[in-house]
């Protein structure tokens, strides 16, 4: 029997309905949920589940036999799963209950349309790159890769800091900022996004080094491939400066020694055959729909 994870965060009462649609489609599709412990114990009483519902708390009770991870929530709650099925080959099924949702893109009115999908194999796999940080000390344990971004930030409200940052060990820039962020390709569309960083095509095997809100106006951002391994020097007022890896930061010391690079694997992403990425941009960023065009 096919068997797929459940993931979300919190259970809202607001979207019984479509919990219930999902387990009874996959009761329908003969797919069995294994779903996340914590959250099972929110949703359990809540809606009625299949007779043959399992649980996991982490990763390592993920097994070789579940092919597929549904995310309900937000591009949040997606990111969220990437720490619990790491190198597993298993594909992620984001559907959209939060806002913008450019992971999470199917829509909870496709639910049924996406499991039937799952069952008779008519979806389209993204394979979509990580970015991995490696540092002079140990950092986010053993997840120390994100999907979306790597980012460098100020702990404090004071003064800027600056980041050297080199290319394979050969001198980049100077960046004198409130942080920099370097996003992945399905990380354009996120933070660097909002710090006028471009948009980049999830196939483009490139990086987006994006600087936060820079003292001087003539540095941009900049598109360099991924075969780069990246590395900076950090000089700071502060004695300490926040790390983080999409959602998840560290505070570490300024004179720590970090690089990132591509990372040895990749993840999938479920994307209904109907759907693109330059659709999903159409979508979620309304382009197209201003009558003067």
């Amino acid at each position: 029997m096919m068997q797929a994870a459940v993931y979300s965060r919190v259970y809202d009462p607001v979207q019984q309905a479509e919990w219930q649609m999902l387990f009874d489609e996959m009761e329908q599709q003969g797919i069995r949920p294994v779903i996340f412990k914590d959250f099972y114990e929110q949703l359990n009483g809540a809606v009625r589940l299949p007779a043959d519902i399992a649980q996991f708390s982490s990763t390592h009770d993920l097994s070789e036999d579940i092919e597929f991870m549904i995310s309900f929530g937000g591009d949040g709650t997606l990111l969220d799963t990437l720490t619990l099925i790491r190198d597993k080959k298993i594909i992620l099924v984001g559907v959209n209950a939060g806002r913008l949702g450019f992971l999470a893109s199917i829509g909870r009115e496709e639910i049924p349309g996406a499991i039937r999908a799952i069952a008779q194999r008519s979806y389209v796999e993204d394979r979509r790159t990580l970015i991995h940080l490696d540092g002079s000390q140990p950092l986010f344990g053993e997840v120390p890769y994100a999907l979306n971004e790597f980012t460098i930030h100020k702990k404090d409200q004071g003064s800027m800091i600056k980041i050297h940052t080199y290319l394979n060990g050969e001198f980049l820039n100077t960046y004198w900022a409130d942080g920099l962020i370097v996003a992945t390709p399905t990380g354009s569309t996120g933070y660097s996004l909002s710090c006028q960083g471009p948009i980049v095509f999830p196939e483009s095997r490139s990086f987006v080094i994006t600087p936060i809100a820079p003292h001087n106006l003539n540095v941009r951002p900049i598109v360099v491939p991924d075969t780069n391994v990246i590395s900076f020097e950090i000089e700071s007022r502060s004695e300490e400066v926040i790390c983080s890896l999409d959602a998840r930061r560290e505070v570490v010391s300024k004179n720590v020694q970090l690089a990132v690079r591509r990372e040895a694997f990749d993840i999938g992403l479920l994307r209904l055959s109907e759907d693109n990425f330059l659709q999903t941009l159409r979508n979620k960023l309304t382009w197209g729909l201003d009558k003067r065009n």
